[in-house]
């Protein structure tokens, strides 16, 4: 292969993508989060929110600031994770995961602009990905939800 050709930007196919290690980490994610109060729940919203695109996925934590730190710290960390897993498969995808304060407009506007402006393949495979993770997350959810007593 010549030096251009070892450059070129892998495909999924051609990458290092482990699809189970998906459920290893949403197991983590979850199990981390199941002693919070009314955590978990946000699992569902995750998998909901995917089909409204990557950058409003990526913004719902920072509306949670404002609500519920806790909420917040669980989107923030599944969304570094995603971009953790994308960063694995040696497919070029890049996601911010810089943190931001729900009153940084500057901040917000440079992180979802650079979402908004990822090629299009690249957003769909990263959407492909986060619905499996989020499908992942709920399964977890479903087994690990602490009963409310009563």
């Amino acid at each position: 292969m010549t030096e251009v050709q070892d450059q070129q930007p892998k495909t999924v196919a051609e990458s290092n993508w482990r699809p189970y290690a998906l459920d290893r980490y949403a197991q983590e994610l979850v199990l981390a989060q199941r002693d919070f109060k009314d955590v978990l729940n946000e699992s569902h919203k995750m998998r909901m929110a995917v089909g409204y695109g990557l950058e409003r996925f990526w913004g719902e934590h920072i509306r949670l600031q404002r609500e519920s730190r806790e909420k917040a710290i669980y989107w923030k960390a599944v969304w570094d994770k995603l971009a953790e897993i994308l960063k694995e498969t040696g497919c070029s995808i890049e996601l911010p995961t810089e943190t931001v304060g729900p009153n940084d407009t500057a901040k917000i506007r440079q992180i979802s602009g650079l979402i908004w402006n990822l090629d299009i393949d690249q957003q769909r495979v990263a959407l492909m990905v986060l619905t499996q993770f989020c499908d992942a997350l709920v399964w977890w959810t479903q087994r690990y939800k602490q009963k409310k007593p009563g």
